[in-house]
């Protein structure tokens, strides 16, 4: 043991029990248990995992929000940090005691999606809510004590002491860089700022609009500030979130609830005809709407971040595309995992986007139905949790 860990000596190879936050059903408590994590197979990771967080993703799997993705039990979780314990065959550019995130969209450089500048998409590891289990044989790596597979999710399970992912799915960085805020760039603000460099590529000067002001939307207002932009305006039914949101560039605020005509209406006021770009991050169709119709006549852009689970389809009508207005969606923030994080992390350890600001509360990986409490009661923009 060497500063509380196992070395990789000791368990290359070998079958590692530890401790797993699992999920046995829609809603239900998570519970602590012991259970049995499999050695990496050819062109898999595993990872010791040292510090993890709560997404809002996690948060609508453990509800359950969306029936066809249900499948128990499973161990969630996909924005996390840790050292590599061992390594599979074949894997070439990670090795044992590599710093490194997960990632839940991977990127294996081979596919013609990777091969493509125009898309962040993997044929092989791309984000897929569906999947359950590992690519080569498609059983899990977790088990119960008692033998019974656990299922994998997003490609990562982050709410267990050890993981197993796809080589794909795993970004090595600084050892330089402090793994506790490394984390958020698993998701959250990798989703975010990349929004606003990678996919609006927000001018200095311009106006902007961030409906939902979680860590996806303010991190969405770091990378807008971060390009100049000059007026950022934040939309939210919860205050609270503003005091937060101010510090993270947010240069005005909307409650919807303080308003009684529609939000857009105040945007277009507010800024001459509508803002520049717009981000949607609620995962609610009718703030969707309301997002496009904030932007600018002519040239205004609308990304969606936000997960929309319900089956409703999109709310505008085709002719309303014919004022100039322009929507499209992202995952990941158009990052390429691979080739395009590590210097993201670089840009973070050099101040460009203050990580520190989005870590609101810490925990024990003990108290992790607590830390999802904090999300649900809109306290928290990101907990973290110590393993």
């Amino acid at each position: 043991m060497e500063n509380g860990l196992r070395k990789p000596s000791e368990t290359t190879g070998q079958v590692i029990s530890c401790k797993a936050a699992i999920t046995w059903g829609p809603g239900e408590p998570f519970v602590i248990e012991e259970v049995k994590v499999d050695p990496p197979q050819k062109m898999e990771v595993r990872i010791k995992i040292l510090f993890t967080s709560i997404c809002h993703t996690d948060l609508s799997a453990w509800q359950g929000e969306n029936e066809a993705q249900r499948a128990y039990p499973r161990i969630l979780g996909h924005e996390a940090s840790g050292i590599v314990e061992s390594v599979g065959e074949g894997v070439m550019d990670i090795k044992k005691g590599d710093h490194v995130v997960p990632i839940f969209n991977g990127e294996c450089g081979d596919c013609p999606y990777c091969k493509c500048e125009k898309t962040n998409m993997c044929e092989r590891a791309g984000v897929n809510p569906f999947m359950t289990v590992m690519v080569n044989d498609g059983k899990s790596r977790f088990s119960c004590k008692e033998g019974k597979p656990i299922f994998h999710f997003l490609n990562t399970s982050t709410f267990c002491e050890y993981t197993v992912v796809e080589s794909a799915c795993v970004v090595k960085i600084d050892p330089d860089a402090s793994l506790k805020t490394m984390t958020l760039l698993s998701c959250g603000v990798s989703t975010g700022v990349g929004a606003a460099w990678n996919i609006a590529n927000v001018k200095a000067g311009s106006t902007v609009a961030i409906f939902g002001l979680g860590a996806v939307g303010l991190a969405v207002a770091e990378g807008a500030r971060a390009r100049g932009a000059t007026k950022i305006i934040g939309v939210d039914i919860n205050p609270n979130k503003f005091i937060k949101g101010r510090a993270m560039g947010i240069t005005d605020t909307i409650n919807p609830r303080d308003f009684e005509k529609p939000v857009h209406e105040c945007i277009r006021e507010m800024t001459g005809g509508g803002v520049d770009y717009s981000f949607e991050c609620a995962g609610i169709s009718e703030v969707l709407r309301e997002a496009f119709l904030s932007t600018h006549e002519g040239w205004g852009l609308t990304v969606i971040l936000g997960i929309h689970t319900s089956p409703k389809m999109l709310p505008l009508h085709p002719m309303e595309l014919f004022t100039g207005r322009v929507i499209i969606a992202t995952v990941f923030g158009g990052f390429k995992g691979k080739t395009q994080l590590p210097n993201f992390a670089k840009e973070c350890m050099q101040g460009v986007v203050n990580l520190e600001e989005f870590i609101t509360h810490e925990l024990p990986f003990e108290k992790i139905n607590e830390a999802f409490q904090l999300l649900i009661d809109g306290k928290s923009v990101r907990c973290l949790l110590h393993l």
